[in-house]
């Protein structure tokens, strides 16, 4: 352990399974003082990521809320969480934001519906600005924000447009972010992952064909493992990567270059 992390108080959206739960694990073993995982409905998950980040010897609490709610979604995050760090550290503070939840049905223009439209879109853009919103003014200076993006900014995706356009959202968000909370330090990035092996992509991954075109993508030649982004998000939160701010960093594994 490195330490990287040491004392910081940080807050990871649907970080119950996947790559949010590899990145609280990581915050962990880089000593994080706090940690909030955000979860939607699966409470067993969670708390089973609670028990392995106490394991390691940090701290870690539950926040529980359906991003579908937007806004008050958002504010019920930051109220949890707030109160959880004063008991735990004395103080209603936050260190580092990872708005890593969200949701990515393989929807073509011509079957996404409105419902279905307005549900991924307040998922993966309208809550987390709402989130940042609601922590601007308690994040500590030289503190962090990082959106959780995808591939499917860069790479074409007709499987997945108004998937890839919430992102493209969020990434526009992030460079728009930057300045505004650089005054104080706070560096404002977002990371986009490729194809990773988490329980989401499990299913179409067990299909041999399928998981060899996923593998043919990358330079690697391989699907990325969550621990693969959660490194890269946790560079981003630590104070090696003070001097980057407002990028998107590509974690695709070199997806086609």
């Amino acid at each position: 352990m490195s330490g990287r992390l040491s004392n910081k108080v940080a807050l990871i959206t649907g970080s119950s399974r996947g790559i949010g739960r590899a990145t609280a694990l990581a915050f962990a073993r880089e000593g994080a003082a706090l940690i909030g995982v955000h979860y939607a409905s699966n409470a067993e998950a969670a708390e089973a990521t609670i028990r392995d980040i106490e394991a390691i010897g940090g701290k870690a609490v539950g926040i529980k809320a359906d991003l579908r709610q937007g806004k008050p979604a958002a504010d019920s995050i930051w109220e949890q969480f707030r109160a959880a760090a004063l008991a735990a550290t004395g103080e209603a503070r936050l260190d580092i934001l990872v708005n890593n939840a969200g949701i990515a049905p393989a929807l073509p223009l011509a079957e996404t519906d409105e419902p279905t439209f307005d549900e991924l879109m307040t998922i993966n853009y309208k809550t987390p600005f709402f989130l940042i919103q609601a922590v601007a003014d308690h994040i500590k200076d030289n503190g962090r924000i990082i959106n959780v993006s995808t591939g499917f900014t860069r790479i074409a995706a007709p499987s997945h447009p108004a998937y890839a356009a919430s992102k493209g959202a969020l990434e526009t968000l992030t460079l728009a972010l930057a300045p505004q909370f650089g005054a104080r330090g706070i560096t404002v990035n977002a990371i986009m992952p490729g194809v990773t092996a988490t329980d989401m992509n499990a299913e179409w991954l067990a299909s041999p064909d399928a998981r060899a075109g996923a593998e043919a993508l990358s330079v690697f030649t391989r699907v990325g493992e969550v621990d693969d982004v959660a490194d890269v998000i946790t560079f981003l939160a630590s104070n090696d990567a003070r001097w980057t701010t407002g990028q998107v960093i590509d974690a695709t594994g070199g997806a086609r270059i």
